[in-house]
């Protein structure tokens, strides 16, 4: 990390801190001390404390945007990242991301460009997955965006009411619906009037679904 320019060295240092114990709560000066360094420092390379936040929530979803790219494209790898994102370990991180998302929303001073690729950054990989497992583009962009919008939602329900298991339940009916082999919309609904409520979902093949 000694060899890092000195903007990205204290983002990586702030990215751990984040990880690690969270540093929603703390002022600037707090997460100054915390990584060794000055709050006029992070001023000069951030802008503000909400300019540090921002930079923190994007490194951090540069991260698991990765992590979710190499895992693969199956019901148990989209599980595995699953497991990874809902983790309470991550919690006061999303829970930044989210608070964050509606400062932004509301123009909030230091938030500029956090919603610049917000939702394609994600889409936009994840489709071209899709695309080259033979995937028509349009609909794995659609996919691709309603996957986003499913996890994020899920991880939202997670944090508000920590009910693990409900939200756990939610992703799996999602990961079946999600399987190229499950009918398409209109079958779907067609079906939908001779189905029990009770039945069992349809088991899910190679699919590949997104994360925030």
């Amino acid at each position: 990390m000694a060899t890092l320019p000195a903007r990205e060295r204290l983002l990586a240092a702030a990215v751990d801190r984040a990880l690690d114990t969270g540093i929603a709560d703390l002022s600037l000066r707090q997460i100054a001390a915390a990584i060794g360094t000055s709050h006029r420092m992070l001023i000069y390379h951030f802008g503000s404390r909400e300019g540090l936040l921002v930079a923190v929530t994007q490194a951090v979803e540069d991260q698991q945007r990765a992590a979710l790219l190499d895992s693969g494209a199956t019901s148990q790898d989209a599980r595995r990242a699953w497991e990874r994102l809902s983790d309470p370990a991550l919690w006061p991180q999303e829970r930044l991301f989210f608070e964050l998302y509606a400062y932004a929303l509301r123009g909030r001073p230091g938030t500029e460009g956090f919603l610049d690729g917000i939702v394609e950054s994600w889409v936009a990989p994840v489709a071209a997955a899709r695309v080259q497992a033979g995937a028509d583009e349009r609909a794995a962009r659609a996919d691709a965006r309603l996957g986003v919008a499913v996890v994020r939602g899920l991880l939202l329900d997670l944090l508000a009411t920590g009910d693990r298991a409900g939200v756990d339940e939610a992703y799996e009916r999602f990961l079946a619906r999600a399987s190229p082999t499950a009918a398409s919309p209109g079958k779907v609904a067609d079906a939908g009037s001779h189905r029990p409520d009770d039945a069992q979902p349809r088991q899910p093949g190679k699919e590949h679904p997104s994360q925030p």
